[in-house]
């Protein structure tokens, strides 16, 4: 299920990673336009995927992860996509959701719905490794490391 703490993630995000697999090779794909739909799922603008969309197509097993890169912690999801098209019902309610973040740029045929099978938090090796490290010693560091 999407919590409180996974949607507020997904906002902080800039980018996520869709992994999709069809006959045994892995394909990872980054995805800009996306974000959560009701309590059970997340939907993804599909702006340039020929790939993933082929993958899904053949296998919809798939993972997404995402991150807020400063503070270094974000989740990865496991789930089921499906290809939502425009001559689907659901497809306008999604679309006009996703055109709020394109602003209207970016013109997508589909949209792909995941529902969410499990979710596990990602947290950067130096939470683990210097378990006193804050959030804000994380956010100078990553500005330091991206010359922000």
């Amino acid at each position: 299920m999407l919590t409180k703490e996974i949607k507020e993630s997904i906002d902080r995000s800039v980018l996520c990673w869709l992994a999709t697999s069809s006959e045994g090779s892995p394909n990872v794909s980054p995805k800009e336009v996306f974000t959560y739909y009701g309590e059970k799922s997340i939907i993804i603008a599909n702006i340039a995927s020929p790939q993933t969309l082929r993958n899904i197509r053949r296998n919809n097993s798939v993972c997404i992860s995402f991150i807020d890169v400063l503070v270094q912690k974000g989740f990865k999801i496991k789930g089921k996509a499906e290809i939502i098209k425009k001559t689907d019902a659901r497809f306008h309610a999604m679309e006009k959701v996703l055109s709020k973040i394109t602003e209207g740029k970016f013109p997508f045929p589909t949209i792909t719905k995941i529902t969410i099978g499990q979710a596990e938090k990602i947290i950067a090796p130096s939470y683990i490794f210097y378990p006193g490290t804050s959030e804000e010693e994380q956010i100078e560091s990553a500005k330091k490391r991206y010359k922000i």
